[in-house]
């Protein structure tokens, strides 16, 4: 069996990114379990119904790199107790035109991280509501990440051991949820 190729989505399009630091360190996590693929959102034009008709480059890039994944990890920052204006663009972009809606079916986790105490608890749930519309399966419970300045190491590893456990243990459910219910290559007799 292939092993499950994911798309990360940062929602953040900040150079510095802390929550593109820790994404690359829960792909690091899963290193063994997946292969993953960092889908570029900071570039898509914002969301326009009348360029539904000609989609611009940069959006048929990212819906047929989404398209060609088994699963999807979103990694996110909190803006106003909600997500991130880039976010929600490559979101809508995911799902339209109607009926061409990339983000149905795929399993997804979600998590985020910021100094504050409930790291990115509302923009989670937000989220959550959004991607459950869409149709994504996502994975059961809460991941609430503070950020702290040596959360990740220069070496790109979570350095708290508890928080490496307890991010290992979500990655590992992820990824047996991505493998699950990966669409499986045809048998030839």
């Amino acid at each position: 069996m292939a092993r499950p190729h994911i798309a990360v989505i940062v929602g953040s399009n900040r150079r510095a990114s802390i929550n593109r630091k820790l994404a690359q360190a829960l792909v690091k996590l899963g290193a063994d379990k997946f292969d993953a693929t960092f889908l570029r959102i900071d570039d898509l034009p914002m969301f326009n119904q009348d360029l539904e008709a000609n989609l611009p480059a940069g959006v048929v890039r990212f819906k047929a790199e989404l398209t060609n994944t088994d699963g999807i990890l979103i990694v996110t920052p909190e803006h106003d107790r909600s997500i991130p204006a880039v976010l929600k663009n490559a979101i809508d972009w995911g799902a339209r035109p109607y009926g061409q809606n990339c983000w149905a079916g795929k399993s997804a986790f979600i998590t985020g991280t910021s100094g504050g105490a409930i790291g990115t608890a509302l923009a989670q749930q937000h989220l959550r509501s959004i991607m459950l519309s869409l149709g994504t399966i996502l994975q059961g419970g809460d991941v609430y990440v503070t950020f702290k300045p040596n959360l990740v190491d220069d070496d790109g590893n979570i350095s708290d051991i508890s928080t490496r456990k307890f991010l290992q243990g979500f990655i590992d459910q992820f990824a047996s949820l991505v493998t699950r219910l990966a669409p499986q290559p045809a048998r030839t007799a």
